[in-house]
């Protein structure tokens, strides 16, 4: 796992990361972000109506822009007179049309766009369940994974020399955009995360750097309820473990329903066996029977 992560650094490749739900496949970014200090996880969770321009790269807001500027001339017309109005000539039409709003306040980037901003370390960002996009959304991230860069055409129509700035996903403030091109400086990491529930492009495939997650042995789930509730409590919860483990050899369970049983369950005085083995029944349901019901 360490060395494919550092492949992927090195040659500037994202990463897919295949696993069954709850294998801890999001978690691996967080970490590697927090080691290398790459600064907060930038996340792009993937729906059936996700699109890379319209939401991985950056959103328009055309509507709210044509809003501001018509209320704005009303409002110059109301100042003016509309008599006046009708006599201003070109000078004063051109007046008019620089009161209209800064494109700037209508665009914001999103999670991709976002990372690819020119910042003098590389970004972390985490495409989640890329398997339930679209079909065409694998294909549309090829040209943007081997470049490096994109264009926002609405600022390119304008020729503007000036810089445009505009507010970047998650953050607070905003960023300078010139000539409507956006190219990084440094690639950022990128993690896709797929529960293998489909088959992607060849193309896509040979960009991409691929780790598949294995399922944890009783000693690594040991591991990972210590490292989540502390030692004394992965101590106590031995058993817990065991079924839990003996249940997954016949069924489809996530790693995180262990840890709601071993919170819920150890350490309590105040149930009684039988009432404890009917709250780890409840939550070590199998997800397949839980799906197909």
């Amino acid at each position: 796992m360490v060395e494919t992560v550092n492949a992927a650094l090195y040659l500037r490749r994202p990463l897919l990361i295949t696993g069954k739900p709850g294998s801890g496949k999001s978690s691996l970014i967080e970490v590697v972000a927090y080691e290398l200090r790459l600064g907060r996880v930038l996340r792009w969770p993937i729906t059936s109506r996700s699109k890379l321009a319209e939401e991985g790269l950056y959103r328009y807001d055309p509507i709210g822009r044509l809003q501001e500027a018509q209320l704005r001339k009303e409002t110059w017309v109301q100042k003016t007179g509309v008599s006046r109005i009708r006599r201003i000539g070109r000078l004063q039409e051109a007046q008019l049309q620089k009161q209209t709003p800064d494109i700037g306040k209508y665009l914001r980037l999103g999670p991709l766009g976002t990372a690819l901003l020119p910042t003098c370390r590389p970004r972390a960002l985490l495409i989640d369940e890329i398997d339930k996009a679209d079909i065409d959304l694998p294909s549309d991230l090829l040209n943007v994974f081997e470049e490096g860069e994109f264009d926002i055409p609405e600022l390119e129509r304008l020729d503007i020399k000036e810089p445009v700035w505009i507010r970047a996903y998650g953050e607070e403030g905003s960023f300078p955009i010139t000539h409507g091109h956006v190219r990084c400086h440094q690639f950022p990491l990128v993690v896709l995360t797929s529960n293998g529930e489909r088959d992607f492009p060849l193309p896509f495939l040979r960009r991409c750097l691929r780790l598949e997650v294995p399922e944890p042995g009783p000693e690594l789930l040991a591991q990972i309820v210590a490292s989540h509730l502390g030692a004394d409590i992965a101590e106590q919860a031995s058993a817990v473990i065991d079924d839990f483990w003996k249940r997954r050899q016949g069924g489809e369970l996530a790693t995180d329903q262990l840890l709601n049983a071993v919170y819920l369950v150890t350490g309590r005085q105040d149930i009684k066996e039988e009432e404890r083995q009917q709250l780890v029944d409840l939550l070590l349901k199998e997800l397949a029977a839980a799906r197909i019901a």
